[in-house]
C-alpha cells in the first residue's frame, strides 16, 4: 500500500556540512552532502534545487519541511531557517524543526548505543561545546547545553558513547568513553525521517533558532535590528 504520508524536503546548514533531502513514500528519492567551512547561503538553494528534480517532485507535491534549528552555526542557522520560512510561506507548507544533536544521535547505529549513554558533542567553534546526552533508545537525558568538555562529566552516567563532531575533543575530557563510528555530522536524510516523525507526533519544534549563546557580533545600542 502506497506511503500516506507527505513528501519532505528537508535541509542543513548548522555546522561544516550542508545537506538536502527528499522524502517521500517511504524511502528517500534524493539526498546531497557537502562538507564547506563556508559559503552556505551560495550552496543551499542549487542543493534544494537539484533534489527537488532528481526525486521528480514539482513543489506542489511537497507537504512539509523539516530543518535543523540548532544549535550550531550563527550563520549557518540563519541561512537555513531563513530559507524555510520562505519556502513555508510561498507554498503554504508546514515546517518541522529538529535539532543538529537529535540528527547526530539517530545515525548511530543501534549496535553501538546498546548499554551506553550517548553523547553528542557539536562544535560550537569556541571553548565551549554543544552538547547533549541521549540513552541508549535516544530518548534525550537533558536538553542541548553549552558547556567546557570537562563539565560533560555531569551529564553522563556508566558506559558513554560520543557521537559529533567534537567527539575527539569531547573524549579527551572523558577517559574511558569510546567514539562512535557514526557521521558525525547532521545528514538531511535523516533530518528528514525525524521532521516527518516529529509532525506526525505534534511535537516538531517550530523555525526558531536554538543558539544557546549569543552571537560573536552584536549590534551597538540604538542600532536597528535586521
Amino acid at each position: 500500500m502506497p506511503s500516506a504520508d507527505p513528501a519532505v524536503l528537508a535541509f542543513d546548514c548548522s555546522t561544516t556540512a550542508c545537506s538536502a533531502a527528499v522524502l517521500a513514500g517511504g524511502a528517500v528519492r534524493a539526498a546531497r552532502f557537502r562538507t564547506l567551512a563556508r559559503g552556505q547561503a551560495e550552496v543551499l538553494l542549487p542543493m534544494i534545487t537539484e533534489v527537488m528534480a532528481e526525486a521528480g517532485l514539482d513543489w506542489p507535491e511537497l507537504g512539509l519541511i523539516g530543518v535543523v534549528v540548532g544549535p550550531g552555526s550563527f550563520t549557518g542557522l540563519r541561512i537555513a531557517l531563513a530559507t524555510a520560512r520562505g519556502m513555508a510561506f510561498a507554498a503554504g507548507l508546514p515546517v518541522a524543526g529538529v535539532t543538529s544533536c537529535e540528527a547526530v544521535a539517530h545515525g548511530v547505529p543501534e549496535v553501538e548505543r546498546r548499554g551506553q549513554t550517548l553523547l553528542v558533542a557539536v562544535d560550537g567553534k569556541r571553548e565551549d561545546l554543544f552538547l547533549q546526552p541521549f540513552a541508549a533508545d535516544l530518548t534525550p537525558l537533558a536538553p542541548p547545553r553549552a558547556l567546557m568538555a570537562e563539565a560533560a562529566a555531569r551529564l553522563a552516567e556508566g558506559p558513554v558513547l560520543i557521537a559529533g563532531d567534537a567527539g575527539e575533543r569531547l573524549a579527551a575530557a572523558l577517559p574511558g568513553a569510546r567514539l562512535s563510528s557514526a557521521p558525525p555530522l547532521p545528514d538531511a536524510r535523516i533530518v528528514a525521517a525525524l521532521a516527518l516523525a516529529r509532525w506526525r507526533a505534534g511535537t516538531a519544534l517550530p523555525p526558531d533558532p536554538l543558539y544557546l549563546r549569543p552571537p560573536d557580533v552584536t549590534l551597538p545600542p540604538g542600532a536597528p535590528a535586521a
